[in-house]
Formats: C-alpha cells, sequence, structure tokens
C-alpha cells in the first residue's frame, strides 16, 4: 500500500441489533431518556411531551401565568392551519384571549401594541412568531428552571422511580434479559 492507500481505522462501534421488549420497545440497556429525565434536559423536551405540558400547566397555574404556555401552544396549533378563512379565525382568537387589551389571559409581550386587529386580515403561520419567541424565552429563563425544582416536578420524578423500580418491572427485566441473554 502506498502512503495514501492506508486502511482507515475503524473508529465507529460495531452495530449492534436493536433488542425490544414484548411489547416492541427498545429494551432498558438500549432506552433513550422519557418522562421526567426527558423534561430535564430542555424546555423543548418538556413542550413535545402531553404529560410534561400537563405538568407544566399546573405548575404555572400555581404561578398564576399559565397564559404563557397556553399562548404557545396556540401558535403552534396556528402554524398548522390551513385555509385563509379558518386562519384568521384562529387569528383573531389568539389575538382576542391572549394580545388584546381586553384579553382574558394577557400575555407580557413587547410589540403588543404594535400588532392590531388589522394584521388579522391577512393572517400567515408566521405572524406571532416574535411574540411566541418572547414568551418561549420568559419561560425557558424563568418559570422553566423553577418548575424542574417544583414539587409538581419532583414528586412525579419521584413516583416514575418507584414506578421503575416496582416488583413487576424489574420482574419483566428479568424476563427479558433470560430471553436475550440465553
Amino acid at each position: 500500500l502506498g502512503w495514501n492507500e492506508a486502511p482507515l481505522p475503524a473508529v465507529f462501534p460495531p452495530v449492534r441489533p436493536e433488542i425490544n421488549d414484548s411489547e416492541g420497545h427498545p429494551s432498558s440497556s438500549h432506552q433513550t431518556l422519557k418522562g421526567t429525565s426527558k423534561w430535564a434536559t430542555s424546555l423543548e423536551n418538556l413542550l413535545e411531551d402531553p404529560e410534561g405540558v400537563k405538568r407544566f400547566r399546573e405548575f404555572l397555574k400555581k404561578e398564576f401565568s399559565e397564559e404563557n404556555v397556553l399562548f404557545w401552544l396556540a401558535c403552534e396549533e396556528f402554524k398548522k392551519t390551513q385555509g385563509k378563512k379558518q386562519m384568521q379565525e384562529k387569528a383573531k382568537e389568539i389575538y382576542m384571549t391572549f394580545l388584546s387589551s381586553k384579553a382574558s389571559s394577557q400575555v407580557n409581550v413587547e410589540g403588543q401594541s404594535r400588532l392590531n386587529e388589522t394584521i388579522l386580515e391577512t393572517p400567515h403561520p408566521l405572524m406571532f412568531q416574535k411574540l411566541q419567541d418572547q414568551i418561549f424565552n420568559l419561560m425557558k429563563y424563568d418559570s422553566y428552571s423553577r418548575f424542574l425544582k417544583s414539587d409538581i416536578f419532583l414528586n412525579h420524578k419521584k413516583s416514575e422511580e418507584q414506578e421503575e423500580n416496582s416488583p413487576e418491572a424489574q420482574t419483566a427485566a428479568k424476563r427479558a434479559s433470560r430471553i436475550y441473554n440465553t
């Protein structure tokens, strides 16, 4: 072999086939983070999990700021809206619920006054993006860190851990190890 023909060292670990439990889920040794472990890695992961959103809303309700996550969720849903008429209706609903000076669940965002009802006539999927980003950052750098220290989060985490360490979960793991380690 010439100097440029030397074999490359194998730097990648060998690929192991996916091992699944009886329900088709990856076995515990290959599992990705889930539940509170995943929520604790980022606000994005928390907001992707319906149970995480439920617990976060519960926490924000106690802090009198549930409207923040409700606004963020409404904006996410709005981005998926098809058709001008439906967009106009949803945009107006978001405006009246969260942004108007008479809003029932008003969010505290800069530039709110510049977003007036005339913009609702020509809606587009990203029309609320700047305001949504402000609310996301407010949650990320303020309430999210308090949520991770809250009783709501810590109690849910504890119940998850107890569930994982329950005799039923251990029995299933032992059955799986007997099946795959024969």
